[in-house]
């Protein structure tokens, strides 16, 4: 496969792929790419809608070229555990900040976010934060306390009455959960709505079709969450030495 930085004609063509609307996976295939490095480019350029390889090109040399002259030579590589490779983890981060503002959360929250889960705590205090993201203190708090309102995070307190913010394996069911509150708070205020314009009138009829279209998501997700919670309890089994893995290849 071919290593280093996407070429402008490789980003061409990933441009003709998703006006295509080929997958990410089928257009990292064909330039013989991994998914993931064509999954980053796509959404830290605008994602699937709105990437043109042109500004995509230019955009990344600009980054590149702030990067070598604003990131510190120790923050380029920081020391990682179990041996993982510094540059990759970097990337992936970037990658899975990206996603998660591509779904809609501004981006300080989702760098947050991304930076408590790929710990292997899962766990960092406000200081923490702030030095690993080069970002103020002020930042770290308010993007903190986003997340505390969706309930994607929660706060613990630590040593010398720090508090530390944990992203856990939990806090995902009680965001699932605290968005079907916050969808069964909009039903409500449409019934209410309905009332206040007249039953039967046309304003009345769009507020009931929504109320009710929003009904049945947020008892469906309430449902699937409370059935899928045992999920995030259960650890996935460990291949032990000499043996193959779950779809391991045994042909």
């Amino acid at each position: 496969m071919p290593g280093g930085r996407l070429t402008q004609q490789e980003r061409q063509q990933i441009a003709l792929g998703l006006a295509d609307g080929l997958a990410y996976a089928e257009i990292a295939r064909r330039l013989e790419r991994p998914t993931s490095t064509i999954t980053r480019e796509v959404m830290r350029n605008g994602g699937p809608t709105a990437y043109r390889a042109d500004l995509a090109h230019r955009a990344t040399e600009r980054r590149a070229h702030r990067r070598r002259r604003t990131t510190p030579p120790a923050a380029q590589t920081p020391e990682q555990a179990h041996g993982r490779d510094a540059d990759a983890v970097r990337e992936y981060e970037e990658t899975f900040t990206n996603v998660m503002m591509a779904s809609g959360m501004p981006t300080m929250m989702a760098r947050v976010m991304a930076c408590l889960t790929l710990t292997d705590s899962g766990s960092l205090t406000a200081s923490e934060l702030a030095e690993r993201l080069q970002v103020s203190p002020a930042s770290v708090s308010k993007a903190i306390a986003f997340l505390d309102g969706q309930g994607m995070v929660r706060r613990e307190q630590g040593e010398r009455r720090r508090e530390r913010y944990i992203v856990d394996d939990d806090v995902w069911y009680q965001s699932m959960i605290a968005s079907a509150r916050a969808i069964a708070q909009i039903v409500e205020t449409a019934r209410q709505g309905v009332g206040v314009l007249g039953t039967g009138t046309p304003a009345a009829a769009r507020l009931e079709n929504v109320a009710r279209f929003l009904d049945f998501v947020s008892e469906n997700t309430t449902r699937a969450a409370e059935q899928a919670r045992e999920i995030l309890h259960t650890r996935p089994p460990t291949p032990t030495d000499g043996t193959a893995g779950p779809g391991a290849d045994h042909g």
